[in-house]
């Protein structure tokens, strides 16, 4: 379109590639960072040149670090029995918020998806059955925090299968149901479904 800078497009068109964000708000962004002095849009941009190039994962558990091994593997004071399977980094980093577990984590990096053509070898099920395997980390809990959808159902399925035989090892899932403050008659019927199938007693 004449009358605009390309260099400016260039940076819309990269912007709006965010999840979550069209063109309106990527031109938005741009604009905004224009009006920025120099040294903030400095900063911004060395922190995700080094988000790129210094980020790495966890060796052990797979979950995004700035170190190897990350920082809760290091921790001597986490129980070393239990192993909580999720599915991506940011699950690990909510569960961490609610203070609740305290055991350590097994990042799959993904989960089962025929339909996208992603099968047990595409996701780290391997190294979590390594860790099982391991004779200096005796693994008496594997808890599943999968999505509640039909992917995290198939890999959830998937694990505790090959779990079957590991007699020492119990395998629980987190619950699934109805959310705080929310009032039935806004609940759908699958999670109404599931939150009768999860209850617990009293």
């Amino acid at each position: 379109m004449e009358g605009t800078s390309e260099i400016l497009e260039q940076a819309i068109e990269q912007l709006a590639k965010l999840p979550g964000t069209g063109r309106k708000s990527a031109r938005r962004i741009a604009l905004f960072l224009l009006k920025q002095n120099d040294e903030s849009v400095i900063k911004l941009a060395e922190a995700l040149i080094s988000l790129k190039k210094s980020i790495t994962r966890c060796s052990t558990c797979g979950v995004i670090s700035d170190g190897d091994p990350c920082s809760i593997c290091q921790n001597t004071k986490r129980q070393t029995g239990q192993i909580c399977v999720v599915e991506e980094s940011q699950d690990v980093f909510l569960i961490e918020k609610t203070n609740e577990f305290r055991g350590r984590y097994h990042v799959l990096g993904g989960v089962i998806s025929p339909l996208d053509n992603i099968g047990p070898d595409d996701v780290r099920i391997k190294q979590l059955m390594q860790r099982i395997n391991e004779d200096d980390e005796q693994i008496d809990e594997v808890i599943l925090a999968l999505n509640p959808d039909s992917e995290g159902e198939a890999t959830s399925y998937y694990i505790n299968k090959l779990l079957k035989p590991f007699d020492d090892v119990e395998v629980t899932r987190i619950a699934y149901g109805i959310p705080m403050g929310t009032e039935l008659e806004f609940i759908d019927e699958a999670t109404l479904g599931r939150a009768f199938a999860s209850r617990n007693t009293f």
